[in-house]
């Protein structure tokens, strides 16, 4: 019946042109999907295409065209935990039934969707795998690794754990193997597999119960290594020396060992570290570690037994190079390894650099204020914000470059930005718009920025050499002397539970592929593109021709669709959305961040209305109610 449903998709084009008189004009939409069945959950993927959940499963849309890119209701209706957008690329993992290393004990199923193209790349089901280990992509070699058991050949092939190798471009099986050999005679041994797959140049690296095997992809044994339990691999750029890391049973710490190409163990014993490993950077001077300790109890970060540590390495012996590890007090928020050192900052507040060697290169731990927003590179040397201060200080040392530090009272939001024109930091916080100048660090304060319903703003901008700051209801743009141009105030749609975040607007590229990526340490070894390199300072364009040009090294058709996307200007930099109170309801406001001046309306009606805001592409998607979503060009 679910089927029938999807089947009848009613989807109802209405491309209209409309002129717009005034302000007080609702907006009709460019599209209707009717999907027959109730919106569960909407998520706006970094490719442009919006992937929608229903009680029946997956719809992908784009506003451009009539029909969907992809229905997916193979499996019905799905959990939110049991579908896996995967960074950085244009798949979909699809899970159903749990996770068991016991063949036969437990039905399940997996598959693989490329949601820009809208192809199941993969189907447990069709390919005749009763029970799924793991399934894993694997970029940037974009392939598709499986695990589990086959549902084909004999008696003893059908009982026996398999890997299968698909190329995702070509959508086509490369090679599979049996982990053990069917029919073997005598006491059984169990093959589950317990992590990610390595797949190198030369030979693909399976984890096991049974302990790490080698197979070429013939399937030929190229050597067997009895450690076991390991959840996922890192291989060095030369591809002979892998470290492979285990988290013990009670979850409390991880083992890392290391392995050659041949398959020997490298050092003597494995290195215990306490927590789990969130970032393993190989670098010439040895191994960086951060891992996160947990007491189990409270899981705030601000707990006291719970917080980071940091160790190094000797990358021939796994043995501590340091003598005296730095003392953290709190979680590693930012990490990254330059030439003389590695450079951190504690979410609770303070930043410190340390020589590999294990010296300290600040004269002392710089102190900060909590939630360290922003630490990026500067020509004066490193500036970092948090919620409570912000200061530049110089690389080698640790000097203030700032004669001291701008401080505000604690606020969950703080924007800034850099005027080139000018020399200055822009930094506005505590409804004050301070400004910073570029060479001599002295500060002063260039506006008053008060924002009615107790806002704060959230976005500062260099537009057309005047300064634009914006939140959920309110905008403001000052020339470069601070005087208002306009303050424009757009009342919220209701005082009762209204979060003031517009929480369905996709970020610049760079906040989405960090985020995406940040996940966890072994995530990112089977992700690409995550680098450890500070970034530089108000360098939005750059990152985001990093990203266009990391989707199109892989070659694939989806990837480049992507690289395309990332090389496009925002569609709607000029304009902002904003949430309202229309004279008919609730609605969203097409305002003009250079005037000032409200263009389209778009009438929401519900109090809390459900929608997405693509930036990039310059759409919009609002739930009209339980089965139904309207789609909106915002360009036109």
């Amino acid at each position: 019946m679910k089927t029938q449903k999807l089947n009848r998709l009613l989807i109802i084009a209405l491309m209209l042109s409309v002129t717009i008189v005034n302000a007080q004009k609702a907006e009709a939409p460019n599209t209707v999907y009717d999907f027959g069945a109730n919106i569960n959950e909407m998520t706006l993927t970094i490719g442009g295409i919006l992937v929608v959940a229903t009680n029946d499963g997956l719809v992908g849309i784009k506003p451009t065209q009539k029909e969907p890119i992809f229905t997916f209701n193979t499996f019905g209706k799905l959990k939110p935990e049991e579908t896996d957008f995967i960074p950085n690329s244009p798949y979909i993992v699809v899970s159903q039934g749990a996770d068991s290393k016991f063949a036969g004990l437990t039905k399940t199923k997996r598959a693989v969707i490329d949601y820009i193209q809208g192809d199941v790349i993969f189907n447990s089901e069709n390919d005749n795998w009763n029970q799924i280990y793991t399934c894993n992509v694997i970029l940037p070699e974009n392939k598709l690794i499986v695990s589990g058991i086959q549902k084909e050949g004999d008696k003893f092939e059908k009982m026996t754990p398999k890997v299968a190798v698909y190329d995702l471009s070509s959508r086509k099986l490369d090679y599979s193997f049996f982990l053990d050999k069917p029919g073997r005679v005598g006491i059984a041994r169990d093959f589950s597999v317990t992590g990610t797959p390595l797949l190198l140049k030369d030979f693909l690296i399976v984890p096991t119960a049974q302990g790490l095997l080698a197979k070429s992809s013939m399937g030929e044994d190229v050597w067997e290594n009895k450690v076991k339990g390991i959840n996922w691999m890192v291989a060095d750029a030369t591809e002979t020396e892998i470290y492979a890391f285990e988290t013990t049973t009670n979850g409390k710490n991880t083992r890392i060992h290391k392995i050659g190409k041949n398959g020997e163990e490298l050092w003597k014993d494995d290195r215990k570290v306490q927590g789990n490993v969130s970032n393993f950077e190989i670098t010439p001077k040895g191994l960086a570690v951060v891992s996160d300790k947990d007491d189990g109890g409270s899981t705030s970060v601000f707990a006291t037994k719970n917080e980071s540590e940091i160790a190094f390495l000797s990358a021939a012996t796994g043995e501590d190079v340091w003598d005296k590890a730095p003392k953290t007090k709190g979680y590693v928020q930012h990490f990254y390894i330059q030439d003389d050192g590695i450079l951190f900052g504690i979410q609770q507040g303070g930043i410190n650099k340390i020589s590999f060697d294990g010296q300290a290169l600040f004269k002392k731990p710089l102190k900060t204020g909590e939630n360290i927003m922003i630490m990026a590179e500067t020509p004066q040397g490193l500036i970092y914000i948090t919620s409570e201060d912000a200061n530049i200080v110089n690389l080698k040392t640790g000097d203030q470059v700032w004669k001291k530090p701008l401080k505000y009272k604690n606020s969950a939001s703080v924007a800034s930005t850099f005027d080139s024109a000018n020399n200055r930091y822009l930094i506005a916080a505590e409804e004050i718009l301070y400004s910073i100048d570029g060479n001599s660090g002295d500060i002063s304060e260039l506006a008053k920025t008060k924002f009615d319903e107790k806002e704060m703003p959230n976005t500062l901008e260099i537009k057309n050499g005047n300064i634009f700051l914006g939140s959920s209801q309110n905008m403001m743009l000052l020339d470069a002397n601070g005087k208002q141009i306009y303050h424009e105030y757009f009342k919220s749609n209701t005082n009762s539970g209204f979060v003031k975040v517009l929480a369905g607007v996709v970020a610049v590229a760079s906040t989405a592929l960090a985020m995406s990526t940040a996940a966890r340490a072994g995530a990112n070894r089977s992700s690409f593109g995550n680098s450890n390199d500070l970034s530089s300072y108000n360098d939005y364009g750059k990152e985001n021709k990093m990203a266009s040009d990391m989707f199109a090294s892989i070659g694939d058709a989806s990837f480049k669709l992507m690289s395309q996307r990332f090389k496009a200007t925002a569609a709607t930099e000029n304009t902002q959305f904003i949430l309202s109170k229309l004279d008919g309801g609730a609605g969203l406001v097409i305002v003009d961040k250079n005037s000032g001046k409200a263009g389209k309306e778009i009438l929401l009606k519900d109090k809390k209305p459900e929608y997405k805001i693509d930036d990039l592409g310059g759409f919009l998607y609002y739930k009209a109610d339980k089965s139904t979503l309207n789609a909106y060009d915002l360009k036109k």
